[in-house]
């Protein structure tokens, strides 16, 4: 029970900019930090509510870009990290040895800020569609995104460069992760009657999927690129099918 405890506090100083209010690392509870994903999930989530409630009281304008920023402001824009590198990296068209060079490359590219570019516009007209958005599912979404990264960290062959390459892979965690997507895409369907977890699920799964793919083997940047990819399917299914 401890491992899980320190697994959550040290995801949450890791994964989040929101200050952490036990500062505590064990080495041993690291592949239950990975999965302990999914509660961090409900900390950007509860903010990312409060963001879309706020914005009920301000100019439409100024409320989408509320809404569009405030999982990036929560993480401190850690995830889009990934997403741009991975961009950089695919978008390249270069060989496999080459794109898992860009991937490497401190360097930000020409086609890591067109993407992310066109990410924030995305992000932001999703949020400017919706009148008002529903809470319950975008409490639910985070949390899905992040159990669906989790998973794939856990589950799937990582690259060489990877930090998590010597990560143990397998068992609890895995298990957990998978309860945690589970119960947050079914039940805001089942109490809100929303698809957009699950869709949130399936834009991150499709965005793993492409992304293992053309890099040939899992790691960070990765799974920061398909949580991003997933939250923008969820709240663009909130905006237009809910």
């Amino acid at each position: 029970m401890k491992d899980w405890i320190y697994g959550f506090f040290m995801a949450w100083g890791m994964f989040l900019a929101v200050p952490c209010p036990l500062k505590i690392w064990n080495e041993k509870a690291r592949g239950k930090m990975i999965c302990c994903l999914p509660l961090v999930g409900f900390v950007v989530g509860g903010i990312w509510v409060l963001a879309a409630y706020a914005g009920r009281f301000l100019p439409r304008s100024v409320a989408g870009l509320l809404i569009a920023a405030a999982p990036w402001l929560t993480t401190g824009f850690l995830h889009l990290d990934g997403f741009m590198d991975v961009c950089d990296a695919v978008l390249s068209r270069r060989d496999l040895p080459q794109r898992q060079e860009i991937l490497k490359d401190s360097h930000c590219g020409a086609f890591a800020v067109i993407s992310m570019v066109l990410l924030a516009l995305s992000q932001w007209s999703v949020a400017m569609a919706g009148e008002s958005v529903p809470l319950l599912p975008l409490l639910a979404v985070p949390v899905v995104s992040r159990a669906c990264a989790a998973l794939a960290v856990l589950t799937l062959r990582p690259l060489d460069s990877s930090q998590y390459s010597a990560m143990q892979r397998g068992g609890g965690p895995v298990w957990f992760a998978a309860v945690c997507l589970a119960l947050s895409a079914v039940l805001p369907l089942l109490l809100a009657g929303s698809f957009a977890p699950a869709m949130t699920a399936v834009g991150c799964a499709l965005a793993v999927w492409y992304g293992y793919r053309q890099l040939d083997g899992m790691s960070g940047d990765v799974s920061g690129f398909a949580l991003t990819v997933g939250e923008l399917w969820g709240v663009l299914t909130l905006a237009v099918w809910r």
